[in-house]
């Protein structure tokens, strides 16, 4: 059903797409048809097709850009929309805009400052037929819930909706599918407002294909995950390291020690000093854990406190 044309806040539409000439024209006109005072802006992604001519035809307000890659769309998309509420939907009509209603709402209300449309509580595994991107998604779920201690359900959905202040405040660092990752990493470690909304999900039309390679895009989205989890929880990665490091040396300089209280003699020169070597390692990353960690905790609170100021700003312009 149309949303209540009654609600003052502006809401902006914000289509990536890249070859999307199959779909585009039904995910604008469907959005159109749901949010009838919203803007509807497609960013056309370098395509070699009608994307742009079908997109402006369906009445989405159409911007090039050049630099290759969604981070790349969506760094543009955030700079440049100013808005109250956004959504971001992929232009492949995989996602319902009738759902979009249930992903605004916890945004209206200032209980969100990120909905995710949780595609894999739904029809996600019954629609997808490339099973390597149902493992892909699991797999990055299941890491960033452990890593992170959080509960999201869908980390890689390309439909969710965000406050001006998640909007204005985040930094976007990559350049392609990795996105989804660092946004979601984002508002998990900077004290954003996480909600999880179960939507339907449809694959893709006939004729239609997916942008991301499962292999390649698959094993940026974890180095991205690993970078992240290096910038955000340093001590506990180097302190995992050290402890692993720290075994490897008792393991190794056990027997050393042993002998030596024995015999008053060191026979195994090369293990004691193997073992020496991967104390002393496991000490400096111990180090190296709490110099970031320290780091980490001073930039953390740089930020809160220029989110401090954006809100302050977004307020003042209410």
């Amino acid at each position: 059903m149309p949303m209540n044309n009654d609600r003052k806040e502006k809401i902006a539409v914000l289509i990536p797409c890249y070859n999307e000439e199959l779909t585009v024209t039904n995910v604008v006109s469907d959005f159109k048809r749901v949010l009838p005072e919203a803007d509807i802006y497609v960013y056309n992604n370098n395509s070699k097709d009608k994307t742009k001519e079908l997109a402006l035809k369906a009445g989405a307000i159409v911007r090039d850009e050049f630099a290759q890659g969604k981070g790349n769309v969506v760094r543009s998309m955030f700079r440049d929309i100013d808005a109250d509420v956004y959504i971001m939907v992929d232009g492949d009509d995989t996602y319902p805009a009738e759902e979009v209603e249930a992903l605004i709402a916890p945004v209206l209300e200032g209980k969100a400052d990120m909905v995710i449309g949780d595609r894999l509580s739904s029809t996600y595994y019954e629609e997808n037929k490339r099973p390597f991107h149902n493992f892909g998604n699991s797999l990055v779920k299941g890491l960033i819930n452990f890593l992170f201690k959080s509960d999201l359900e869908d980390i890689m959905t390309g439909y969710r909706a965000f406050s001006k202040k998640f909007v204005k405040t985040m930094p976007v660092m990559s350049d392609g599918f990795q996105i989804e990752t660092e946004m979601t990493i984002f508002a998990l470690t900077n004290n954003m407002k996480v909600v999880n909304v179960p939507i339907t999900y449809r694959d893709r039309p006939a004729g239609s294909e997916s942008k991301l390679n499962t292999v390649s895009d698959g094993i940026k989205v974890l180095l991205t995950l690993f970078n992240l989890f290096k910038d955000n929880r340093p001590f506990l990665l180097f302190g995992i390291l050290s402890f692993v490091v720290f075994v490897l040396g008792l393991i190794i300089g056990i027997p050393v020690i042993s002998e030596f209280v024995k015999t008053a003699y060191i026979t195994k020169v090369p293990s004691a000093v193997l073992a020496a070597a991967l104390v002393i390692n496991s000490f400096l990353f111990l180090s190296v854990g709490i110099i970031l960690d320290a780091i980490k905790n001073q930039k953390h609170y740089l930020f809160q406190c220029y989110v401090n100021q954006v809100v302050e700003r977004i307020n003042k312009e209410k």
